[in-house]
């Protein structure tokens, strides 16, 4: 087991290119010595909603792209897939190879990303795996409600419950007024029991402000987080959601703001294409100075 050197672990924020921004996450470039519990260790020490680890090179399955090996870890536990950490390790290698084609093998499955640069920024954008809904029955709506401490009457009818999978799982619910996702003060442990149980990654709360636009909020207690201040697989698992419901076009483009309730805001871009069940999200991210380090987000 090799020790890891402090200067291994780097710093990106996603979905921002503030470093004040979206959702920090740790990135380590070359894990291929590190075992689980070291992962673990990093992630925890960070205090980040997940932290990616590249654990080798793989051979893509797209000509011309490079292919990585890659795990992700939030302060408690491995998650299959985490989108920000997946932009932020992205942005990290185009920073230090130039921009192009990236796959990383993840536990959920094959994940494209591209990297591009627009003027002075990157941007990356990665391709979901095959995306699928299910109901959530009324006993566990039930509990989820109790958990936020949101009356049913909260709720926009428009948008129905369900949970919804791009890599991992999120049970969506949709607030009636922009008022009531931003007055979130929740029942940790209460929601994390269920969330468990139904082995949720997050609660994807969102207000719809117009047919494109939306503002969400992730609370994360499984990982020790209060609260994802920009969910790359929650917007992932979001677009599935409003296509399989028919509440957007086929083909179009959302935009998803996030961070804004906690100081921290972000901007997510979901698109979906014609043909394709899969999701498409996009964003921004930059390296965070030794300076704004801070660990804010431990539960």
């Amino acid at each position: 087991m090799n020790e890891i050197s402090p200067s291994a672990v780097l710093r990106y924020t996603a979905f921002s290119a503030d470093p004040d921004g979206g959702n920090p996450a740790g990135v380590v470039l070359d894990a291929s010595g590190m075992d689980e519990s070291q992962m673990l260790a990093v992630a925890a020490d960070l205090g980040y909603s997940e932290s990616a680890f590249l654990t080798g090179r793989t051979g893509a399955a797209a000509p011309g792209a490079r292919g990585y090996a890659i795990r992700y870890f939030s302060p408690k536990a491995e998650v299959p897939f985490c989108g920000h950490a997946t932009i932020a390790t992205a942005l990290a290698l185009a920073e230090r190879d130039g921009p192009g084609d990236l796959e990383f093998a993840t536990a959920a499955g094959p994940v494209p990303v591209t990297v591009v640069r627009e003027g002075a920024e990157l941007r990356a954008t990665l391709t979901s795996v095959e995306p699928h809904i299910t109901d959530v029955s009324p006993d566990d709506l039930v509990e989820a409600l109790a958990g936020l401490g949101w009356p049913a009457t909260d709720l926009d009818p428009a948008l129905p419950p369900r949970i919804a999978y791009a890599g991992a799982r999120h049970l969506v619910l949709a607030a009636a007024t922009r008022e009531r996702l931003a007055a979130l003060d929740y029942d940790f442990g209460r929601v994390e029991s269920l969330m468990h149980r139904l082995d949720l990654t997050t609660l994807q709360l969102v207000w719809r402000a117009s047919e494109t636009v939306f503002h969400v909020r992730d609370p994360f207690p499984v990982g020790g987080v209060v609260e994802d201040p920009a969910t790359g697989a929650a917007a992932a698992a979001f677009g599935a959601y409003l296509r399989a419901l028919s509440l957007v076009p086929e083909a179009v483009g959302l935009t998803l703001h996030q961070g804004e309730d906690m100081g921290r805001p972000g901007t997510l871009t979901v698109t979906l294409r014609a043909g394709d069940t899969r999701v498409r999200v996009s964003g921004t991210g930059t390296r965070i100075p030794a300076a704004v380090r801070q660990q804010p987000f431990s539960g």
